[in-house]
């Protein structure tokens, strides 16, 4: 894994050594260089025809409340209903939250999978669920994810879609207080090599109780560094193709001559040209996107982090996942969601819709499919703190772009929005309608740690609504 930080004020990073060899020594599991190879033929010829589609995952971490977002009950009693009042969108019969004005203006372009059901309440299950397509206890140490997440998935079967890019980024704008949210991200099996390049926001934490959402949301920027070579290594040295050559040379006679050393090399090449791509380093310098633009997203860590989406996979990432949740649980709404929603919602809102608008007058809603949910619902009824608490069996999911049919609802709850009512949709559901844009076949086998076979998903289907 490639990690970079991004400080508040002027824009700072580094890239240690150590990280810098962690990305470019560590190979993936049991797979070696032709098998993986192989995997990556096999997945394009038996899905859809390639073509250099993306994925923009907005992750919601912590459980956003669908009652209170895109499943309102406004003839509930008033413990279910909640505050807040629905709108009508462009879609003929489909409502959403007051609160998301802007979108109700574009609900033609995206689909609300209202549907949505898995089996758990708790946090790291739920979160490993959608991020796998696999429902799993979590392995040793604590929090380890056991199956790879559909962005590394991505990173090993689909690669980046330009050379000189990485295939996966993970943005975490805000810090995170529970590891199995940045963990659930990352690679499992097929190892480190194939860990998304994370972006972090680094700031201080004075106080790891919950923060003031003005501050967290509203007022700190995001700012995003240039990639810098780790001390020693310049551009001119980066290119000499000699000079790399001769340092393979002196690591294989220190190491046996296998296919490993193979996949060493590839994967050494790789992170080599992710720091040294002016390319790269310019997809991730926001400095150089427009002044208006950037004002659309929104001037906060949030707004900024999906701009940097937007730019990453219009210059070749193919999976990225902003992660909107931190250790202050904005979407865990125990208590006091009315209040945080109205500050919380305005600001998705604004980013949401500029994402939309700019993928679509870019010419890249086509190609790049945008993903919205988190691990689970919320309670139907509120509790005791003016908040809802943890519900496996009714969420949402929003999929818009990426060639998909849009404009529609799929799949209802019942009345008290407690369970689907009609067409459940299961994590697993909605992954493979993610690996059918990307032409990734999800009947792909791969090799855990124990040398066992393992599908890409064990079960699911696109949802065919949408195909």
């Amino acid at each position: 894994m490639l990690q970079l930080s991004l400080e508040r004020g002027p824009a700072s990073s580094t890239l240690s050594r150590r990280a810098f060899l962690r990305a470019s020594l560590l190979s993936a599991g049991a797979l070696s260089l032709p098998a993986i190879w192989q995997r990556r033929a096999l997945a394009v010829a038996a899905g859809r025809p390639r073509r250099d589609t993306a994925v923009i995952q907005l992750w919601l971490g912590g459980g956003p409340s669908h009652l209170d977002m895109y499943d309102l009950k406004p003839a509930a009693a008033a413990e279910i209903r909640g505050c807040f009042k629905p709108i009508k969108t462009n879609v003929p019969g489909l409502d959403i939250c007051e609160l998301l004005p802007q979108q109700a203006c574009r609900m033609d372009r995206l689909t609300v999978i209202r549907s949505l059901h898995q089996s758990t309440n708790e946090h790291p299950q739920g979160a490993h669920w959608t991020q796998t397509g696999y429902f799993a206890p979590l392995g040793e140490p604590a929090g380890m994810p056991i199956h790879p997440s559909a962005g590394s998935i991505t990173a090993l079967l689909r690669g980046a879609n330009r050379r000189g890019m990485a295939p996966y980024v993970h943005i975490a704008p805000d810090p995170m207080g529970f590891p199995i949210f940045m963990r659930v991200h990352d690679a499992a099996y097929l190892g480190p090599g194939y860990d998304p390049l994370r972006i972090e926001s680094v700031r201080a934490k004075a106080d790891l109780n919950r923060l003031d959402l003005d501050n967290l949301i509203g007022k700190v920027q995001f700012n995003t560094p240039n990639l810098e070579l780790f001390p020693g290594l310049d551009a001119a040295r980066l290119n000499d193709r000699d000079a790399l050559r001769q340092r393979m040379d002196r690591l294989s006679r220190r190491l046996d001559a296998n296919e490993r050393l193979a996949a060493l090399d590839k994967y050494h090449q790789k992170a080599l040209e992710v720091v040294s791509s002016s390319a790269a380093r310019a997809a991730f310098d926001l400095s150089r996107e427009d002044p208006k633009v950037r004002e659309r997203y929104g001037m906060n860590s949030w707004g900024q982090g999906l701009l940097l989406c937007r730019r990453l996979v219009e210059a070749g990432v193919t999976f990225v996942t902003l992660n909107t949740d931190s250790f202050s649980g904005q979407w865990d709404n125990h208590a006091n969601l009315a209040r945080d929603f109205q500050k919380m919602l305005p600001v998705y809102d604004q980013m949401l819709t500029a994402l939309i608008d700019d993928l679509v007058s870019r010419g890249l809603y086509e190609r790049v499919l945008l993903l919205v949910w988190g691990e689970f619902g919320r309670t139907p009824k509120i509790n005791s703190g003016a908040g809802r608490d943890h519900w496996g069996a009714s969420s949402f999911a929003l999929l818009g772009g990426g060639g998909l049919r849009s404009g529609m609802v799929v799949g209802s709850t019942n009345p008290r929005g407690e369970e689907p009512k009609e067409r459940t949709i299961w994590p697993h559901d909605v992954l493979a309608t993610v690996y059918h844009v990307l032409g990734i076949d999800p009947n792909i086998e791969l090799t855990d740690k124990l040398s066992r076979p393992v599908k890409v998903l064990s079960a699911g289907e696109p949802i065919r609504e949408l195909i």
